[in-house]
């Protein structure tokens, strides 16, 4: 998947929004296991170098594109035709991309296994969605989705159009679950989450204007994980969005099954450019027994020198089950 990411989350979530040195706290993140597990669907991610921890690759900074700030992009717009949806109930959610004669877009480039993938993230990003739509004949998408807590989201559609010369796009629409809605603070960042009897370890973080490395370490009861099955090319998929207007990173994945080099485990690499100062969450998704599961981290860019990053805090709420169980997935 190319991994490039109006209700304002809090003031808290952008606390630290300035500086030079990044952090990763210590602790034990909320678990993010709020919708369907996923069956193995081998996805395909074209790798970029490794990039070692805390190296920036070429010494240099770096322009880092953020994605989905944009309902329309390159003459082309996503059409939400679903705006409301009600909390806690299943829905079915739908849109249409259209191009610059408003005409809905039916043909597609094959991407990682599928013409486009969806993240729906709530503006407070404790709820998290990565799902895989059908498109009927008309060019209208459609999916699934039940969204356990009130308040606003954001839809964030990547693709690549079929037409030449297109380039892939991250477009990002608004999204409301109706209901009571009571928005929680970021948590706090640190550096462990644990996720449906599995532990996942954070090392490394985000530098503004900058290329770092992201090594995460997967283990279950206190022993590595060294069989990872692959999941999108990789052996764990990672999405990073910006607290605030919930930006969408574009993040390469160091290393493919079969290359000769990469491991099944118990680590997964990756290569990622913070775009601003501020306060990220990162969700990895990796796959173990046939089962998808997402790991969720705060992860502070341009962290306040002296402002301590790690100050453990209470976990938030669990983001509900979607009814199925599992961690946030769907086809």
């Amino acid at each position: 998947m190319q991994t490039g990411l109006k209700i304002t989350a809090f003031a808290a979530a952008l606390a630290a929004t300035f500086g030079a040195a990044y952090g990763v706290g210590r602790g034990l993140d909320p678990v993010v296991e709020d919708g369907a597990p996923v069956s193995a669907h081998d996805e395909q991610h074209t790798p970029a170098p490794p990039v070692p921890h805390g190296d920036d690759g070429d010494g240099g900074h770096e322009t880092a594109p953020a994605g989905g700030l944009q309902i329309s992009d390159s003459g082309y717009t996503l059409d939400l035709g679903t705006p409301t949806v009600e909390a806690g109930r299943r829905a079915d959610l739908r849109f249409t991309v259209r191009d610059d004669s408003g005409r809905a877009v039916t043909e597609y480039q094959r991407e990682h296994d599928k013409e486009l993938h969806l993240i729906v993230a709530s503006r407070d990003l404790l709820t998290y969605r990565h799902l895989h739509p059908t498109r009927a004949a008309d060019g209208t998408w459609s999916t699934p989705v039940d969204l356990p807590r009130a308040g606003g989201y954001r839809v964030l559609a990547d693709f690549t159009p079929a037409a030449k010369g297109a380039e892939g796009l991250t477009l990002g629409a608004d999204l409301a679950a109706s209901g009571p809605s009571r928005p929680q603070r970021l948590p706090e960042p640190r550096d462990t989450a644990r996720v449906g009897g599995y532990e996942v370890r954070l090392d490394g973080g985000l530098r503004p204007g900058r290329r770092t490395g992201l090594n995460l370490t997967v283990s279950r009861d206190g022993k590595p994980v060294t069989d990872l099955q692959p999941y999108l090319g990789a052996y764990g998929h990672l999405v990073a969005l910006r607290s605030g207007d919930l930006a969408y990173l574009h993040v390469h994945p160091n290393g493919e099954p079969g290359d000769g080099g990469t491991e099944p485990g118990p680590a997964v690499s990756f290569t990622a450019t913070a775009p601003s100062a501020g306060s990220y969450r990162l969700f990895l998704d990796f796959k173990h027994d046939g089962v998808v599961r997402t790991a969720a981290f705060t992860v502070r860019a341009g962290a306040q020198p002296g402002v301590e990053a790690g100050t453990p805090a209470p976990d938030a709420p669990d983001s509900g089950t979607g009814g199925r169980g599992g961690d946030g997935h769907g086809h």
